[in-house]
């Protein structure tokens, strides 16, 4: 998702893209993720969690391949969906995985290392996109075979593309090796399957326990979509379609996906606008780290206010560096890594920490599904709308759209979400029970 900041320029040039098929080639990946979702939620609730994370695999390495080789504009859009689809899979699977994994007391600590992964994927994904461009540039030799010269020198964005074969090999690998889901197990009637994974993480008792309150729940659940829009389940799917739908008009993939773009109107050319962009993908990782470190301690909440606030604070303070015309100087790029910083320890993170929380067993997969659905249609929206904004509106009014709609998240949570950290699951379920 993050690499398509270093091939757009290259891909925009060599196909003549107007404002809007770039923002097409863009948010075609996100019609893929649309559609994954749509499918995997109920999936994962009925073949298992660890089966579609091994099919988001596939789909990844198949896009990979598809996008290096593609011989027209259609066929790299039908790559990038198939990607986009292997997103929309994990997009759910991965975070609700990990928290029926997840002893309550560090739950919050390990769905973050999700984000904290997507993080480092789009530093890898910089870091690459920077390191091919340097070598196509700079490369003198016709050693390479004709394929080779093609993907890594002449069109270095295929390579920037096709490198993503190596982490889709790693995945599937990976997966080999992990546990399905124990709360999954129980619920399929599978529960000694179920209590060993659950004495692995947490130990006897803890797992005796837990099984009991997973039965105890799961009694009380029907697990159909019915069940996800019951009055008692409108204020956590409330919560759950806002939170995502946020997250994505925060404005951070307007800086993923257009980092370079931007940089380059603010007069950077290419070479040192990947250079900036690397800075931002450091500054999001590093972040990260702190809601690792302090949503167990400090709680969801919290984090979510602090930050959502910060960020409202640093997009307006970026507009009007494009409005006053001062984008040369440290200022611009000081103001975006601080937006960087407020996301990554805050909206970024915890729409995935609660989002996982806050539905019962049962129906978690549907609802989850309906949850990254909204966020992967908002993300399609501003994938599609940000070149458009930045070409009519201008970079100033764009980022000060964005500062509102942190604004509009900052008042979502402090008036709907409650504090979850170091309760189970099953105990989450009792709040909106009125407990």
């Amino acid at each position: 998702m993050a690499v398509i900041s270093g091939v757009l320029p290259f891909v925009k040039s060599q196909f003549t893209l107007s404002d809007a098929s770039e923002g097409w080639f863009v948010s075609s990946a996100l019609i893929g993720c649309i559609i994954g979702v749509a499918f995997s939620g109920d999936l994962s609730d009925r073949l298992g969690r660890k089966k579609m994370l091994m099919l988001s695999a596939i789909l990844f390495l198949l896009s990979a391949i598809g996008s290096a080789l593609s011989s027209g504009f259609t066929l790299l859009i039908l790559a990038r969906m198939l990607g986009g689809m292997g997103v929309g899979v994990a997009s759910i699977v991965a975070p609700l995985y990990i928290s029926e994994i997840a002893p309550a007391n560090i739950r919050g600590r390990l769905v973050t290392f999700y984000q904290l992964a997507i993080t480092a994927g789009i530093l890898v994904a910089y870091l690459t996109n920077s390191g091919l461009l340097s070598f196509s540039l700079h490369y003198k030799g016709d050693g390479l075979a004709h394929v080779l010269d093609l993907i890594l020198v002449k069109e270095v964005w295929r390579s920037m593309l096709g490198l993503g074969v190596i982490p889709a090999l790693l995945f599937f690998a990976g997966l080999c090796f992990v546990p399905e889901s124990p709360r999954w197990l129980i619920q399929k009637g599978k529960t000694q399957e179920g209590i060993a994974i659950l004495v692995k993480i947490n130990g006897t008792e803890a797992a005796e326990k837990d099984t009991l309150q997973i039965k105890n729940t799961q009694n009380q659940e029907k697990g159909s979509y019915k069940e996800v829009f019951a009055p008692a389940m409108r204020k956590p799917l409330l919560i759950g379609l806002l939170l995502p739908l946020f997250s994505q008009f925060s404005g951070i993939n307007a800086v993923i996906y257009y980092g370079p773009r931007i940089l380059s109107d603010a007069g950077i050319n290419i070479t040192n606008a990947l250079l900036g962009q690397i800075i931002f993908g450091l500054a999001n990782f590093i972040f990260t780290l702190i809601a690792i470190w302090k949503v167990d301690k400090m709680g969801r909440r919290p984090l979510y206010i602090v930050g959502a606030l910060g960020a409202t604070v640093c997009l307006f303070f970026t507009g009007v560096c494009f409005y006053t015309g001062a984008t040369n100087n440290i200022a611009l790029v000081v103001s975006i890594i601080l937006f960087l910083a407020c996301f990554a320890f805050s909206i970024g993170p915890l729409k995935f920490v609660i989002a996982s929380e806050i539905f019962p067993t049962k129906i978690r997969g549907r609802a989850m599904a309906l949850s990254i659905m909204t966020m992967w249609v908002a993300d399609t929206i501003v994938g599609q709308l940000t070149p458009i904004f930045l070409g009519s509106i201008g970079p100033a009014v764009t980022f000060w759209f964005f500062s509102a709609c942190c604004l509009l998240s900052f008042f979502v949570v402090y008036k709907l979400v409650p504090e979850t950290k170091g309760k189970s699951l099953e105990e989450v379920q009792e709040i909106w029970a009125g407990h």
